[in-house]
């Protein structure tokens, strides 16, 4: 999976090894290429699709030495250009389909595949582990059951339109589960255990639900004709998810309840846009807008292009982070206070105790759980008497479910945007003629590159390396979080004017709105980044029709440690649009989540499961509702 295989011009070559090395890539033999993934040979000579290329490439040879490497049209079979190497990857097979159904019956899907050998939850029999599917005779006919395998290697033969008691066991923690017997009550104590305690937890919840619904909120008038005009501006045609999820929040702010909602999707699925027509109603009936970021670079990019967009409306946008000076600062900490300020969009900085809003109708919290414990309990104070948005791209389990069980407002963005493509993904040892090839070919369609490596103290030597590989001439420029506000601010600027080719960063970048034009990225020392870490790294490129791919370099010859190859692993499997709900799933199964809702309801969590956990969640919150014990 992490090799690469090297063709130079004049190298020798023999035509029957170079053709079984291509098939242990996975490359299959045709009569001729037609797509990535096949090779032809005739004679001396043999056509190659390489992976992560967007044409063929014809090694032809001169007894055992290769003569040329030329990359030919697929339609005409005519030599394009001339190689002196090329990097031949091995082919990686895309995931189950560089979309999930929520039912009433199935109120959580397995994000991850159920495989044999994983623990499972059955409802009524508790934790066993899941041996795989056999074929029961029952009444002359042969039908699949799932094979459980309890303690003392008892077993449970669960029919197939049983098999919604089935869950996969999923409790963010590396240990072993202990597994139940079958017919023992012991199963059903630890249950109940479970669910007097999941209800303490649901009663909190809604009560403060009903506080929220007890205070009445700023009722916004219908959309107005300048609505209209600012939604017409948007470059895409908007997906029916989209569209949905403006409906919802529309909806939400014409009520005279506060909003509290949830927009969750995908990287690059276009939540941004919706918070910005949010935005625009808000502004347009005088309320102002607080938008909240986690990184200074988002918050820069936002301000860009709520600012473009805006260009034509009386409407003012400012930034508040750490690339304002102090001076600068003041002067629109008082254009908040006295109202000149519409909408403001900013880091953490947002929530210091020295601004005061004029009048503050709507917070928008971009990725809420990158925020600090303090940053939570201010939110939390908002949300009682403020519409508040919350958007988040890799959901943490208990924003999630929590939305899904009924204790919050939920809207989804599942429908990728028309004519996105998957990222192409490669995971490959570190080699710089592969770092070239990669580079020279976004730069030769007038691209740009992301070149992550996050470690600070030689990024700089990263750089110099860079300037000796690629074409002369190319613009490279180095971004990290320790550099003053202005130059960072500068090279940021830059690079999204398209004056750099090259950006060479730190997971500064890890959150970010789309830039066309950045269509290759290369993660150094990808061993080291969580799973859905490099997801949203993943997600920074591909955001529009272009094709485009990703990197991730691991050392040469390294060895690594089995959690590291298996997020390697998920991450080339889950190249598929929309796969950020399934690797923030395995994400925390790999490495575990520590303490997700209190030290008690993460016991419960290990008893029975998480998925089992937000069941009773969900019937606990349902039976508080139907009982109308928090409306009386």
């Amino acid at each position: 999976m992490f090799r690469s295989l090297k063709i130079y011009l004049g190298g020798e070559i023999d035509l029957e090894s170079l053709s079984q090395s291509l098939i242990d890539f996975g490359y299959k033999r045709q009569d001729s290429v037609a797509e990535e993934g096949d090779f032809a040979r005739r004679g001396n000579i043999i056509d190659i699709f390489p992976f992560t290329f967007e044409l063929p490439v014809r090694v032809e040879t001169d007894l055992k030495q290769i003569a040329h490497i030329r990359t030919f049209s697929l339609k005409t079979a005519e030599p394009l250009w001339e190689h002196r190497m090329i990097i031949v990857l091995p082919v990686t097979k895309p995931g189950a389909s560089r979309t999930r159904v929520f039912s009433e019956e199935f109120p959580l899907e397995n994000f991850v595949d159920l495989e044999a050998g994983d623990y499972v939850v059955h409802s009524e029999h508790g934790i066993g582990r899941f041996l795989g599917i056999e074929k029961i005779k029952l009444k002359d006919k042969k039908e699949d059951h799932l094979v459980i395998e309890y303690d003392r290697s008892e077993k449970l033969y669960v029919p197939v339109d049983k098999m919604h008691l089935v869950q996969k066991y999923i409790a963010f923690q590396v240990r072993r589960p202990k597994l139940y017997r079958l017919d023992s009550r012991e199963w059903l104590r630890t249950k109940e255990r479970a669910r007097k305690g999941i209800q303490k937890l649901a009663w909190e919840l809604l009560s403060l639900q009903a506080m929220r619904q007890s205070v009445a909120g700023f009722k916004y008038a219908a959309d107005n004709d300048w609505q209209g005009q600012f939604e017409a501006t948007f470059p895409y045609k908007e997906t029916p998810d989209q569209l949905k999820a403006t409906q919802d929040v529309k909806k939400d702010m014409e009520s005279l309840k506060p909003m509290d909602r949830l927009l969750c999707g995908d990287v690059g699925y276009g939540k941004t846009e919706v918070a910005m027509r949010a935005a625009f109603k808000a502004a347009v009936n005088n309320k102002q807008v607080a938008f909240l970021v986690p990184t200074t670079i988002l918050a820069e990019q936002h301000y860009q292009n709520f600012t473009r967009r805006l260009k034509d409306f009386p409407i003012v946008v400012e930034m508040l982070s750490r690339f304002k000076t102090e001076g600068e600062q003041k002067i629109i900490l008082s254009g908040i206070k006295e109202g000149r300020v519409d909408i403001i969009i900013g880091t953490h900085r947002l929530l210091s105790d020295d601004i005061s809003f004029k009048d503050l109708g709507l917070v928008i919290i971009d990725e809420e759980q990158r925020f600090g414990v303090k940053a939570k309990e201010k939110l939390k104070a908002l949300r009682l008497n403020t519409d508040v948005l919350t958007l988040t791209a890799t959901p943490i389990p208990r924003t999630l479910y929590m939305s899904l069980m009924g204790a919050k407002d939920f809207s989804v963005i599942n429908t990728p945007p028309e004519n996105r493509l998957p990222v192409k993904t490669v995971v490959v040892e570190y080699d710089e003629d592969l770092i070239r090839q990669a580079i020279e070919r976004e730069l030769a369609r007038k691209g740009q590159v992301y070149f992550l490596h996050n470690r600070v103290e030689d990024i700089d030597k990263i750089r110099d390396k860079l300037i000796r590989l690629v074409p002369q001439g190319a613009r490279i420029a180095v971004a990290h979080g320790q550099m003053s506000p202005r130059l960072l601010e500068s090279v940021i600027s830059d690079f999204l004017k398209g004056d750099i080719d090259i950006l060479i960063c730190t997971m500064i970048i890890e959150s970010g709105i789309d830039i066309p034009n950045v269509n290759t990225i290369i993660v150094n020392n990808a061993q080291d980044f969580g799973l859905a870490d490099m997801h949203q790294l993943r997600g920074r490129v591909g955001r529009f029709d272009r094709r485009a791919y990703s990197y991730f370099l691991i050392p040469r010859h390294g060895v690594l440690d089995t959690d590291a190859r298996k997020r390697l692993d998920a991450i080339v499997e889950h190249t598929q649009l929309g796969s950020g709900f399934r690797i923030a799933m395995q994400d925390l199964e790999i490495r575990g989540a520590g303490n997700l809702l209190g030290i008690q309801q993460h016991g419960f969590i290990l008893a029975v499961g998480f998925d089992l956990y937000c069941r009773l969640l969900r019937e606990a919150i349902g039976t508080f509702k139907k009982a109308g014990i928090l409306n009386g």
